[in-house]
């Protein structure tokens, strides 16, 4: 993963709540095992017309909004199954900061172990958010993930709280495999000074 401290991107608005995850990636293509590929199945059902043309009413197939990394949208976004392949299908196509009032909470934990930070703020601030994107043309949002910070350059500043573990995993860009590893030295002289008394 890619270390995430400072960022900057396009915020595309999913006016929607309640946006669960057989809605980010529909059931027909959980039997693809790689975590690659799958962001042309982003919001399948609504993002795209029979034969896969581009639904021109949604809100990714709109200009302003292609190649946006930033997501905004309403609470209990992720809620539903525990599938992982939902944070898969967002990284995939791009998007690195999620915002909402509300998360569900294994989509929530999935999104960090794929290098998504997702940004809990009220829904008044998430509210202000979708206004300010009414009216600015390609509104961009930035974060700052070691002060805990989300603004803009027009005005708009807030802070969110987030755990130092999880942060660092994203900082650092490692999955919870990785922050594991960063201890190797220390786990293997642990178990030097710990014969094993009990062999298979």
């Amino acid at each position: 993963m890619e270390p995430l401290k400072e960022f900057t991107g396009i915020a595309a608005p999913l006016d929607r709540e309640n946006v669960d995850t057989d809605a980010i990636v529909p059931k027909q293509f959980l039997k693809i095992i790689n975590k690659t590929g799958f962001g042309k199945f982003l919001f399948y059902d609504w993002r795209y017309l029979d034969g896969e043309k581009d639904n021109p009413d949604f809100v990714l197939n709109q200009p302003n909004y292609r190649g946006a990394s930033i997501l905004l949208t309403r609470k209990n976004f992720g809620c539903g199954s525990s599938r992982e392949h939902a944070p898969w299908a967002l990284a995939d196509y791009g998007f690195r900061i999620i915002i909402a009032p509300l998360f569900a909470d294994i989509f929530y934990n999935n999104c960090f172990k794929n290098g998504i930070l997702p940004i809990q703020l009220s829904e008044e601030e998430v509210q202000t958010l979708f206004e300010k994107e009414k009216v600015a043309p390609n509104y961009q949002i930035s974060i700052n993930l070691e002060e805990k910070v989300v603004y803009d350059h027009e005005g708009f500043r807030s802070s969110f709280t987030l755990d130092d573990y999880r942060r660092d995993m994203l900082l650092k860009g490692l999955d919870e495999i990785g922050m594991t590893i960063e201890y190797a030295a220390k786990i293997e002289a642990f178990e030097d000074k710990h014969p094993i008394f009990y062999q298979i």
